[in-house]
């Protein structure tokens, strides 16, 4: 037998065969944004679909032809929906059609982008570049793109334990610390700080979490007051993260003024700027993000107000060598070399806690060289503008109300009738919400604030036209007459 009838390989038997499947999966793809509006935002996989993934591991080969079909089938109908117009759930942006290209392109070259000399690592480095820019961060800062949010804001702090404790975290660790390190953060903040405080050894308790104003941004009074309290106690306050757009309403904390306090207290400031920091694209919102350039770090999500798609998380850090100190290790495996493929100064494995990564950093370069960043911040300023419509359209109705004040492009409100207990009211929003969704009409998603349902809507779409917020106000008072007519006569 033949070398080449024994030699196996995963490249496809039949490249023609699988050129042409391929372009059968890009015409698919367009087709399916082209049109995503026309579907429903949402719907639950059948039962039927769900025994499907039962089966047992593949041991022999399948027809690319075959398992293609099957994704077709059983998959590609039933996304979460944030594609749609009409989704604006938790938050999330709706992805581009270049960036899913983009993603193509990233896995064919399966560039690894722990370091080494390749076009891959410049990419990073020029849109690192390009958010320093937007954030208006020092050209020397450093930075690294992550998967997301959660990711940035555990570099963040990370770098502030190391760099605020008062010793060498790296080589005797947490319980070498004397004194008790606490950090300060509102009772908004995103749970992801609190995940990466405890990561970082030093427990939930060590969380201040501070009360808020009505309009939901932390109360600095009760923040400093705190801050000397735990000084005269005996602990050592390192940090304040501040919030540029919470999760439940958009508030955006006073910036300058939390700068200042960390200024004073000598204390790092990072900035939890997931949903609100890209907004320094937009006219409208960049100067209520004023301080933001003060900051020691920040964290950024571009998968979700620039529409990168998901992952495409970032973290930026004042300073570069704070930054390498808390993560660079170089065993001689990892040597940097003055030629070949081991070539290069700027190894990223250096500044965050992976050291394979993918190329995500294509998705966004293409992304923001197709649309510009003069156009992405309309599209911000667009959804603000949109959160004030629909905001508009609540006030005026008789059975809706507003349950908080309107922070960025996140609307919190429910439908109530009147006569209803808190609870029954409660229950009542809950099941629009259900409605909403189980028929594919829209993916808001809720919040409880001061013990109050409601159904929240966070518009971070670029697809979002303001006949989608007409529409839902419609399916909101039709769904929710007809679910409290059906309670008044049951009862």
């Amino acid at each position: 037998m033949s070398e080449e009838k024994l030699f196996e390989t995963l490249d496809p038997e039949d490249w023609d065969s699988m050129r042409s499947l391929a372009h059968k999966m890009v015409d698919d793809s367009i087709d399916y944004l082209k049109t995503v509006s026309n579907r429903p935002v949402w719907q639950q996989v059948p039962e039927s679909v769900r025994e499907t993934f039962q089966s047992s591991v593949p041991v022999e080969p399948q027809q690319p032809d075959e398992i293609y079909a099957d994704f077709m089938t059983n998959i590609f109908p039933y996304p979460m929906g944030n594609t749609h117009p009409r989704f604006w759930s938790w938050y999330m942006g709706n992805g581009t059609v270049m960036g899913a290209l983009a993603e193509l392109l990233s896995a064919t070259m399966n560039s690894n982008m722990g370091g080494g000399n390749h076009a891959a690592i410049l990419i990073e480095e020029q849109v690192l570049n390009w958010i320093k820019q937007v954030v208006e961060f020092p050209s020397e800062a450093s930075g690294l793109l992550v998967g997301g949010g959660s990711m940035a804001n555990l570099v963040g702090l990370t770098i502030a334990r190391n760099n605020q404790a008062g010793i060498d975290v790296r080589k005797k660790g947490v319980q070498s610390i004397d004194e008790k390190l606490t950090i300060y953060a509102s009772r908004e903040v995103h749970s992801s700080n609190q995940k990466a405080v405890e990561l970082l050894g030093l427990g939930s308790d060590s969380l201040r979490k501070i009360k808020v104003n009505p309009d939901y941004t932390i109360n600095l009074d009760e923040l400093e007051s705190t801050i000397k309290q735990d000084i005269d106690s005996g602990y050592k306050p390192i940090c304040i993260i501040a919030t540029s757009g919470t999760v439940n309403t958009g508030a955006i904390d006073d910036l300058n003024a939390i700068a200042d306090l960390c200024s004073k207290y000598q204390l790092w400031f990072h900035v939890d700027g997931v949903i609100g920091a890209i907004a320094m694209l937009s006219d409208t919102v960049k100067p209520l993000l004023s301080g933001i350039e003060r900051s020691d770090s920040i964290a950024l999500d571009l998968h979700k107000w620039m529409h990168v798609p998901f992952e495409a998380g970032c973290v930026l850090v004042r300073d570069e060598k704070i930054h390498r100190d808390s993560f660079s290790l170089i065993p001689e495996y990892l040597t940097k070399a003055t030629r070949g493929l081991a070539a290069g100064s700027n190894w990223f494995s250096e500044y965050g806690v992976e050291l394979s990564r993918s190329f995500r950093a294509l998705k966004i370069w293409m992304t923001m060289k197709e649309h510009g960043t003069k156009k992405l911040g309309r599209m911000i300023s667009r959804n603000v503008d949109q959160a004030r419509y629909l905001g508009t359209l609540i006030e005026t109705c008789e059975q809706l109300e507003l349950i908080a004040p309107i922070g960025l492009d996140i609307v919190c409100y429910r439908f109530n009738p009147g006569k209803l207990s808190l609870q029954a009211l409660n229950q009542l929003n809950q099941e629009i919400l259900f409605e909403l969704q189980e028929q594919g009409i829209a993916a808001p998603s809720y919040s409880t604030l001061n013990e109050q349902y409601c159904i929240r809507v966070a518009i971070a779409n670029h697809r979002s036209r303001y006949e989608d917020f007409d529409l839902l106000i419609r399916e909101t008072l039709r769904i929710g007459k007809a679910l409290y007519q059906a309670r008044v006569i049951n009862s």
